[in-house]
């Protein structure tokens, strides 16, 4: 008997770039925190820059959660703690449901590092190496609220180092299901051998969600060239 399979458009092309996007500028951050010298000459200001950067992906990804393709939307992966607990009992016993978008821990997950690197970007711009860079908002609440936003961010720094790990865990088990995360972030489409549980029509048609799209991402450039020139 020949077995059927579902294919199903999951990742938009604006998610894909937002997603690949954001890998480079976190690799970038992180780098620049660890060197002194080459490529660049000053690695704090390449490491605002990107924190710059970073802030407008991230304000286009909330913005997107909420006005976006229909496996982007928060309301489509954010399930209720009921639901997300009998998830994982599904998982320990090896026996999950399959998703399209992200299932309700990856969603979960989602939403966390989303928040953690927010609170990284928007940290960023009240800081100080107290020698050649000063953020474009230093000393906009006082020297000690910038001292301590100095703590956290080296803090959640550490944060979305295990945040970044959980998820690669994640990636790898989810190949061994037999679910490749990483090719459907590259292609924006999935394969099922049967419709997955939150399988659901997209209810905008594409002249309106390239309109969106745009809209979304002049307000996201209009933020990250703010800071650059400020």
């Amino acid at each position: 008997m020949r077995k059927t399979s579902v294919t199903i458009d999951v990742w938009d092309k604006w998610i894909r770039v937002f997603h690949w996007g954001l890998v480079a500028v976190i690799l970038l951050s992180f780098y620049t925190t660890k060197t002194r010298g080459a490529p660049f000459l000053f690695p704090i200001e390449v490491h605002a820059q990107a924190g710059y950067l970073l802030l407008g992906l991230l304000v286009f990804r909330w913005l997107w959660g909420v006005m976006g393709s229909v496996y982007a939307r928060f309301k489509t992966f954010l399930y209720p703690p009921g639901e997300t607990i009998a998830y994982s009992k599904a998982l320990l016993k090896r026996q999950p449901s399959t998703y399209a978008s992200h299932n309700p821990l990856g969603g979960w997950m989602t939403l966390v590092m989303l928040l953690s690197l927010s609170f990284q970007a928007v940290s960023g711009l009240f800081l100080s190496d107290d020698i050649f860079f000063q953020a474009p908002l230093y000393g906009l609440f006082g020297d000690g609220v910038s001292s301590q936003l100095r703590s956290m961010h080296q803090l959640n720094s550490d944060l979305l180092i295990i945040l970044i790990g959980l998820h690669l865990v994640g990636l790898v088990v989810h190949r061994l299901m037999g679910e490749p995360l990483v090719a459907a972030m590259l292609a924006g489409t999935k394969h099922f051998r049967q419709l997955p549980v939150d399988a659901r029509n997209e209810p905008l048609n594409a002249a309106t969600l390239r309109l969106r799209a745009l809209g979304t991402l002049l307000i996201a450039a209009g933020v990250a060239l703010w800071l650059w020139f400020y």
